[in-house]
C-alpha cells in the first residue's frame, strides 16, 4: 500500500513540470514578439506581461508545499507505514493542486485560488499528522 504513494506524488511533480515548460513557452513567446526585452528581466521579474507573470507564479507556488507532501510520501514509503488514509489524503491533496494551478493560471479569481490553497494546506496537515502518528505507533 505504501508504494501506491508514488501515484499522487508523481501526479505533482508532472503537473509541475507542465506549468514550467508553460512558463519558458510563454517566456520565450514574449521576447520573440519583442513584448519584453532580455535587459527588461535581468534584475526581476516585474516587465514580464500579466499573463507570463501569472503561469510563473503558479510554476513557482510548485516549488513551496510540496516539498513536505514529497517528504512524507518518501517517508512513509521506506519506513513502510502508508496505508488507505494517507493514500486518500494524497490523492485529495493532488487534486487540490492541480484545481489550484488552473485557477492559478486562469481566472486567477483571489478568494477561490486562496480556498483551494487553504484546503490543500489542511489536507497536507492531516496527511502529516496520520504520518506522524503511524510511525509513532508502529
Amino acid at each position: 500500500m505504501s508504494d501506491a504513494l508514488i501515484h499522487p506524488l508523481l501526479v505533482q511533480v508532472a503537473l509541475t513540470f507542465v506549468l514550467l515548460f508553460a512558463t519558458a513557452f510563454l517566456r520565450t513567446g514574449s521576447i520573440a514578439a519583442g513584448k519584453v526585452k532580455p535587459a527588461d528581466i535581468m534584475l526581476g521579474q516585474m516587465a514580464w506581461p500579466k499573463k507570463v507573470q501569472q503561469v510563473s507564479n503558479a510554476f513557482h507556488n510548485q516549488l513551496e508545499t510540496p516539498i513536505l507532501f514529497f517528504v512524507g510520501v518518501v517517508l512513509a514509503i521506506v519506513l513502510e507505514v502508508g496505508g488507505p488514509v494517507l493514500l486518500a489524503l494524497a490523492w485529495v491533496w493532488a487534486g487540490l493542486r492541480i484545481v489550484h494551478a488552473i485557477i492559478h493560471t486562469t481566472s486567477n479569481h483571489l478568494r477561490w485560488r486562496f480556498y483551494c490553497f487553504a484546503a490543500s494546506v489542511f489536507v497536507l496537515l492531516a496527511f502529516w499528522i496520520t504520518l506522524a502518528i503511524r510511525i509513532v505507533t508502529r
